[in-house]
């Protein structure tokens, strides 16, 4: 099933932490159903992450395949459930989006390189490294579960201008 992706300023969701995961909805079969969905919603909307909140579950959940961006990869697909951030090291800055804040891309930086301790859908825990795009895709979507958006991390000038936009766009009908 796909869902709806929630968007900017339609639905504070997206700015609240999301809530842990608990030990009895590991290895359940709504789990690994909401799983599914979340990746079938992700492919559908060609993003290569995506978190709980943006489907408007506040669960420490989110999916990711930062293969399925390119045409013809195998994909990669990757669940981290209630996931850290372990360590960070280095910089690289590139160019960001979001599937809730559709028609916008700015530079953002963030980390080369990033370790992440979660849990997999049984439960089971592990630690991941990720590097460039990945690493990038980690951080933005574990700010998604710290209610936390990419234009965020905008100076304040620039995130008052998307804000405008998306509010103009609200009025004119263009932004569900």
């Amino acid at each position: 099933m796909v869902y709806k992706v929630v968007r900017y300023l339609n639905n504070p969701i997206l700015e609240r932490p999301a809530a842990p995961v608990a030990e009895e909805e590991f290895d359940t079969p709504e789990l690994h159903t909401l799983v599914e969905d979340m990746f079938e919603t992700m492919y559908a909307s060609h993003g290569i992450g995506l978190a709980a909140p943006q489907i408007d579950l506040g669960k420490r959940l989110t999916v990711i395949d930062v293969a399925g961006a390119e045409e013809g990869q195998e994909p990669q697909r990757i669940v981290l459930i209630n996931p850290e951030v372990v360590a960070k090291e280095g910089k690289q800055t590139g160019e960001e989006g979001c599937l809730s804040i559709p028609g916008f891309r700015e530079p953002v930086s963030r980390a080369k390189k990033t370790i992440v301790r979660a849990r997999n859908i049984k439960g089971e825990a592990f630690e991941i490294c990720g590097e460039d795009l990945l690493a990038r895709a980690f951080l933005h979507e574990i700010d998604h579960l710290n209610g936390i958006l990419f234009i965020n991390h905008l100076s304040a000038l620039k995130r008052d201008l998307i804000k405008r936009k998306i509010k103009k766009l609200q009025k004119a009908g263009e932004w569900e």
